[in-house]
């Protein structure tokens, strides 16, 4: 069931997601050349705990038995999603990592992601995490209420399709707020407009809104962890993502 967030409730979740923004801030800036996703994992327990907040994704039921291990989701290179901060890997120079991080705070949950390089990376990698960035940005700026999900998802895609990049399509974004992830999926490609799964926004809804772009085809695989999910050509890939609440005559980016 979709759900809508009273004004009480987005405010606790415009000062989670606030909090949540500058941990993630403080995550980027500590990413550099020798590094280990180790070091980042404390980072994030430990800020998440000073904030008065929860590690969102520390223990979640994957299904199947599994629960994923760490408070950080850290995706490198060919990693799409759900790369593990532990065991620990060193970062090399010429490395893109994605920081995913999630969080409960005051029993509202907010989640954002963003991709960053490490020291000296190439030109491509640099225009793949530039056009994912902007593919969020352009798939935010459809939220309103009357607008579709199709406006979003059909929006991101248009505008990656002209890079010859691939849309993850076997991963969404989603509904965010009572729990981590909630109805409903949010997609970053175009769906039938007719299709059941093509809602139209309401005010008061909140969503996370995530394009997973790859520099080669949009087909995935699953490690051998059962959760981390790469690139089926073992192309590089790039993640972007916001909490974001419809609004009455619009939309706001709660992680900013």
């Amino acid at each position: 069931m979709v759900t809508i967030k009273t004004a009480k409730e987005i405010n606790i979740l415009r000062q989670g997601g606030a909090k949540l923004a500058a941990i993630l801030r403080a995550l980027a800036k500590a990413v550099k050349p020798g590094v280990d996703t180790g070091y980042l994992e404390k980072m994030t327990n430990d800020l998440i705990i000073k904030a008065g907040g929860r590690p969102a994704f520390k223990g979640y039921d994957m299904g199947g038995g599994l629960f994923f291990p760490t408070a950080l989701c850290a995706s490198i290179n060919n990693e799409v999603v759900h790369g593990t901060a532990l065991p620990a890997r060193v970062l090399k120079s010429g490395d893109i990592i994605d920081l995913d991080i999630g969080m409960e705070w005051k029993g509202l949950y907010t989640d954002t992601c963003l991709t960053v390089g490490v020291g000296k990376i190439s030109k491509e990698a640099k225009q793949l995490m530039r056009v994912t960035q902007e593919a969020l940005m352009l798939g935010i700026k459809q939220v309103k209420p009357g607008n579709t999900l199709n406006d979003i998802g059909s929006t991101i895609e248009n505008f990656v399709d002209r890079y010859g990049y691939g849309v993850v399509r076997d991963l969404v974004g989603h509904g965010v707020g009572y729990q981590a992830h909630e109805e409903p999926n949010v997609f970053n490609y175009a769906i039938p407009k007719n299709s059941r799964e093509n809602i139209t926004l309401k005010e008061g809804m909140v969503i996370a809104i995530e394009p997973m772009i790859n520099l080669g085809t949009w087909e995935v695989k699953t490690a051998k962890n059962g959760y981390t999910i790469l690139t089926a050509d073992n192309s590089w890939s790039a993640h972007f993502e916001h909490t974001v609440a419809v609004t009455k005559n619009g939309y706001e980016i709660l992680t900013k």
